[in-house]
């Protein structure tokens, strides 16, 4: 009987044991829900926050392309303005250019104006000379003309008087 004793408390203590291991198992399990149920709630967490950073992902991504394409607009409007800008600094190195002929094509042309101008001055200092000159000789001639008609007046009149006195004489 002592052995059906020990057997009976050996089996007794067995059982007690894989109670306690039972117990043990029955909390860990509720532990290992409880962090399960946790885990769950942090997944559904995370996937919300998965969910709202896709959705701001593709916003931004969105605003990404527009940004591209408008970038790309600036930069063929800004080649175009830069191409016509080259096409003006070609113009006015051109339009200098000529500004620097006309420049020079000017003062040449008013150096032959002023040389044009001292020639045109002497002929008309040679001009008022020989009118000087003319109105002298006119002067001249004018009193040969009076002294002129004066001496023919006096032949004249002394021929008339010599025909008187070669009529009177005989």
């Amino acid at each position: 009987m002592d052995a059906i004793r020990k057997k009976m408390q050996s089996l007794k203590a067995e059982t007690d044991g894989l109670y306690a291991t039972i117990a043990k198992f029955e909390e860990s399990t509720k532990e290992y829900n409880r962090m399960a149920d946790q885990a769950d709630c942090d997944i559904r967490d995370y996937g919300k926050k998965v969910q709202q950073l896709e959705i701001g992902f593709d916003e931004t991504n969105d605003k990404l392309l527009k940004a591209t394409e408008s970038l790309e607009e600036k930069e063929k409007h800004f080649k175009e303005v830069e191409a016509d800008v080259a096409a003006l600094t070609r113009r006015i190195m051109l339009m200098e250019e000529e500004a620097k002929k006309s420049e020079q094509n000017l003062a040449d042309t008013v150096t032959k104006l002023a040389l044009s101008s001292k020639e045109a001055d002497q002929v008309l200092k040679k001009v008022k000379v020989f009118e000087s000159k003319c109105m002298n000789n006119e002067v001249t001639i004018e009193e040969y003309d009076k002294n002129l008609r004066a001496t023919t007046k006096m032949a004249s009149d002394n021929e008339q008087k010599l025909d008187e006195l070669t009529r009177k004489l005989g």
